[in-house]
Parts: C-alpha cells; sequence; structure tokens
C-alpha cells in the first residue's frame, strides 16, 4: 500500500495535462480576441473604401440626351 500511494503522490501525468489544456485554452482566447479586433477594422476599412468610391462617383456622370 505504501508503494501505491508514493507512485501516486509522485506521479504528474494528470497534472501536466491540465497544464497543457490551460495552455491551449489561453491561446484560443487570444486567438479569439484577435480575430474579433481584426474583423471590425477590416469592416472599417471596406466601409471608407465603399464612402470613398460613392464621394468620387458622386459628380462625374452626366445624362446626356
Amino acid at each position: 500500500m505504501q508503494k501505491f500511494m508514493k507512485s501516486f503522490v509522485a506521479d504528474e501525468s494528470g497534472a501536466t495535462a491540465i497544464e497543457y489544456g490551460l495552455i491551449a485554452a489561453l491561446i484560443a482566447v487570444g486567438i479569439i480576441a484577435a480575430g474579433g479586433l481584426l474583423g471590425n477594422t477590416l469592416s472599417d476599412q471596406f466601409n471608407n473604401i465603399a464612402q470613398e468610391v460613392e464621394t468620387a462617383g458622386a459628380g462625374n456622370f452626366s445624362e446626356t440626351p
């Protein structure tokens, strides 16, 4: 029984698995946060480009009968 208890206390494989899980979760949270920020930035850029194109084309077309 003492041998089992010593090996049980010395076993760190579960702790290692938990550490890897926490690292993976932290990386996932970072990727999600970066993706959200990147998405907002891209959306703003495309809206600015669309507005510039609309403004640039507003007075250049004339109707000729």
